[in-house]
């Protein structure tokens, strides 16, 4: 099935829309959030307006983008991703760039479901659409949104493809991150409503990559 969806969305790259069509590709800025970074120090993570200051400094005013299963330690900075072994390969591909931004669909969907994950490190506000391609269902997941983002949303609400879903939070409200969306492409919620995992173990990384189809192949830009 994964396999099928990525082929179709290739096929239909001309047809795709924007997540952030304001976006030029020329300015968008890689950012590796990788445990190769050495400005990722376990005291600026751990403070989410020096993170948000060490995350402006590498962009230098442009957008950044990344980190679809990059190896990350930073998210030792939250007890939810502790444990025997610590989750720590990241699913999802991540848009930086200022809070309130507005986002969009880049595919016709619904909405599937919604829910503000509270907590330190965390989604925060998080919208889950389904959406169908020659007849199979994916599902988009936008995470770190404002609270505002979850008013007058209903469940089967329809979405067309560039409408606005959402917009990106600040922190705390969305989970206490430098403001971002983690944008993540699923073929199954294994029954996750409003909710999914963003980040998992080493160990559990060639299941996860069965599932999880690397959002990029839903990111274009002008």
């Amino acid at each position: 099935m994964k396999k099928s969806i990525e082929q179709c969305l290739k096929v239909c790259n001309g047809q795709i829309g924007q997540v952030f069509p304001n976006f030029a590709a020329s300015k968008l800025q890689s950012l590796d959030l990788s445990l190769n970074n050495p400005k990722l120090t376990s005291e600026i993570v751990s403070d989410t307006a020096r993170f948000s200051e060490t995350i402006d400094s590498l962009l230098l005013g442009r957008p950044g983008i990344g980190g679809f299963l990059e190896h990350r330690s930073l998210y030792q900075r939250s007890p939810q991703y502790w444990g025997e072994e610590p989750r720590c390969i990241h699913l999802g591909v991540d848009i930086w760039t200022a809070a309130y931004t507005q986002v969009y669909t880049p595919w016709p969907g619904k909405v599937h479901s919604f829910r503000d994950n509270r907590g330190y490190g965390d989604y925060g506000p998080t919208i889950i659409l389904k959406h169908i391609i020659e007849g199979m269902v994916f599902f988009t997941l936008y995470g770190h949104l404002s609270r505002r983002s979850l008013n007058n949303l209903r469940f089967g609400q329809t979405i067309d493809k560039n409408q606005p879903v959402g917009e990106l939070g600040d922190f705390p409200e969305n989970g206490d991150w430098p403001p971002h969306l983690h944008f993540q492409v699923m073929t199954d919620l294994l029954g996750n409503v409003g909710d999914f995992p963003g980040v998992v173990t080493q160990a559990e990384q060639d299941f996860y990559e069965t599932i999880c189809i690397d959002p990029q192949l839903l990111l274009t830009f002008k």
